[in-house]
């Protein structure tokens, strides 16, 4: 007799093996009910660039040696070929479903007709592999196979994969998923996304509505469509209507920011909808549609209600994994990589199998709304989002969650593309505003008292940096953040419709706000380039930034030269606009983060002046008040993510 379940009699049966594995393999198989599939082995769809190949499959480089993507389910390897699945979107991320589900063993399911052999594999949190179970293959008719993997020894991390070999004869897969035999629910999702883009978002929903697997755990599309062009009136809309059909309600309203957008899809999920998830996605991505069906499983399946978030992956380079994973510094008050996770990851010059550190499981304490599913239960308990208009919406939800109970888990496999923020400018344009507010409201609500201190000291030395990059608008409108921030929580949903008007007619005046297409705009540079050299080399020893510091803060201090105001000394591209080159210059112009434009600089003492004191002033002032400040936001908090509150802000015309 024992009282040990039968997840504990496995994992003992596991322990004993000098492997720590239990694997099995069989011919034939049972019909898998929808909601038994864990994730389905996908590939490329026909629209797709060659670039996202390597995300699917991991072969041989030269063309001749490459497998043909039937369909999105069905591969074909020709003869003399070795092929792996130890893929970004067809390996299973095992350790993520052992950490945070009730699922103990997951099972390969697949059909295969030709000759060949089937190995599968895993693989260690250090990235070692492990060979599982293999089996040869010799059918002219399609055959079903099923393989048992225990996802006991996957704790600290690992993977699971299957790899395919051929001599004189093709190999055909179909159909294969990753399964499993424990009962679980059928439930439906509310997707929504909110747009400014509609062209772009068009593009998404044509996608979203493609796979009919897909939609088949759609309850609801909700568009809240908030730009100036309707996307009722965009081209391709009426293609992505018929593919999704009468399940798409799209709801015109003001421009409330990103938070206002997907506060409006989980309001309507929770309050106008029978949905037992709700998934928000950007509408700027390109979508791999099973993405849905991995984190509605993930979700279903998990042993508590968890937030299923998606990794991003770069919308320009489709074979990079932008970010692995994410957590919120709350000794800073902002977001960063989570501890171990791999950035800007490129599997078309190192696949998964040869990249140690992707194989260890990354704990997140957040995840952007780039793709991100809640449960039910999660919504109703938290509470809706703050009114931040966007930047730090998501972050601070997720810690409020987590404050209920509710973590997040970043679940490897299912993905978007989006344009990662390292090719954007909101750090320096209109968007440090929200940047600036909304991160002192998330350190207000969620960080301790001593979070001040690291935000007075960052945010004066983050102001003298922008100040003598003659940044002025940025600190302009950094200086209007914190002293609207410590107005008070009180004009917060006033602000969704009225921040970034006042943000724009701020700037409107500030010379590093105007932009222009070219350099050629302008007349050509005065000084000799070479002299840019000696400047652009960073400084790192501390007496050696104390020295140059100075000397550009007098350098601010005089009065330019005239010829300056009217002909930039330099053309400075944005990688190189840094604070201890553009602090010895009197005008300079520089480029977009993203190429799309330049703006011509000048030096202006006066402003220097006039925005360095209101910014001692304010710091001084937030370093005094930050206790009364904390303690009114937190005050504040179930009247601002109240679904009484947001109602009023909808119902407003």
């Amino acid at each position: 007799m024992t009282d040990r379940t039968p997840r504990e009699d496995r994992a003992a049966a596991a322990g004993e093996s000098k492997l720590s594995d239990v694997t099995s393999v069989r011919s034939g198989t049972a019909d898998v009910a929808p909601e038994q599939v864990l994730q389905r082995v996908v590939f490329p769809r026909s629209e797709d660039p060659l670039d996202v190949r390597p995300l699917y499959i991991d072969e041989p480089a030269a063309l001749d040696s490459s497998a043909t993507v039937v369909s999105r389910r069905r591969l074909l390897v020709p003869s003399h070929r070795k092929i792996s699945l130890a893929s970004y979107f067809n390996a299973f991320p095992a350790s993520y479903w052992k950490r945070w589900t009730k699922v103990d063993e997951v099972v390969l399911r697949l059909k295969v007709k030709g000759a060949g052999r089937l190995d599968v594999y895993r693989s260690k949190a250090n990235g070692d592999s492990v060979h599982l179970k293999g089996t040869p293959v010799a059918s002219d008719d399609w055959k079903s196979l099923e393989f048992r993997v225990s996802l006991t020894p996957f704790e600290d991390g690992g993977w699971i994969w299957f790899d395919l070999f051929t001599n004189d004869v093709p190999l055909e897969i179909d159909e294969a998923a990753w399964t499993t035999d424990v009962p679980l629910p059928k439930q439906k999702v509310l997707i929504g996304t909110t747009t400014i883009r509609p062209a772009d978002c068009v593009l998404a929903l044509q996608t979203l509505g493609e796979d009919p697997q897909v939609m088949d755990v759609v309850e609801r599309v909700v568009v809240a469509d908030q730009g100036p062009q309707k996307i009722r009136d965009t081209q391709g809309f009426d293609e992505a209507a018929r593919r999704i059909g009468d399940k798409l309600h799209v709801i015109e309203q003001d421009n409330l920011g990103g938070s206002g957008g997907f506060t409006r899809v989980m309001y309507e999920g929770v309050h106008n909808s029978d949905a037992a998830q709700v998934m928000v996605i950007d509408d700027d991505i390109a979508l791999e549609p099973d993405g849905v069906l991995r984190a509605n499983a993930f979700a279903r399946a998990a042993s508590n209600p968890v937030i299923v978030g998606g990794q991003m992956l770069n919308l320009q380079a489709r074979s990079r994994l932008h970010t692995m994973g994410e957590v919120v510094d709350l000794a800073n008050g902002i977001w960063r990589a989570a501890p171990g996770a791999v950035t800007d990851h490129d599997f078309a010059k190192k696949p998964l199998r040869k990249t140690s550190k992707l194989h260890q499981r990354i704990h997140s304490t957040y995840n952007g709304w780039w793709m991100c599913l809640f449960p039910r239960e999660v919504i109703e308990r938290t509470g809706l989002p703050l009114p931040l208009f966007i930047k730090h919406d998501d972050s601070e939800y997720s810690l409020r969650a987590g404050g209920h109970g509710f973590p997040t888990v970043t679940l490897p496999g299912a993905a978007i593309w989006h344009m990662p923020w390292t090719d954007k400018n909101d750090a320096t344009d209109w968007t440090s505003y929200f940047h600036t507010r909304n991160r002192l409201i998330l350190a207000a609500l969620h960080s301790p008292e001593e979070v001040k201190t690291n935000i007075v000291k960052q945010g004066l030395k983050l102001t003298l940096r922008h100040l003598l990059s003659m940044e002025y608008s940025t600190v302009a409108v950094q200086q209007k953040a914190i002293e609207d921030f410590m107005a008070g929580p009180e004009g917060l949903f006033d602000s969704l419709r009225s921040a970034l008007p006042e943000v724009r007619e701020l700037r409107k005046d500030y010379d590093d706000a105007k932009t222009l297409p070219s350099a050629r705009e302008f007349p050509p540079p005065s000084a000799d380039p070479i002299m840019a050299e000696g400047l652009l080399k960073p400084p790192v020893n501390p007496a050696v930034i104390a020295a140059r510091a100075s000397k550009a803060l007098l350098h601010n201090l005089k009065e330019p030269t005239k010829s300056a105001t009217d002909r930039p000394q330099l053309n400075v591209p944005a990688a190189s606009a840094r604070w201890f080159l553009l602090g010895n210059l009197d005008s300079a112009t520089v480029s977009n983060a993203d190429g799309s434009g330049v703006a011509f600089r000048r030096r202006d003492p006066e402003e220097f002046r006039r925005l360095g004191m209101r910014a001692l002033a304010n710091y001084k002032r937030l370093a005094r008040e930050w206790g009364r400040l904390r303690s009114a936001y937190r005050d504040a908090l179930p009247e601002l993510t109240s679904a009484e509150s947001w109602k009023q802000v909808f119902d407003q015309k």
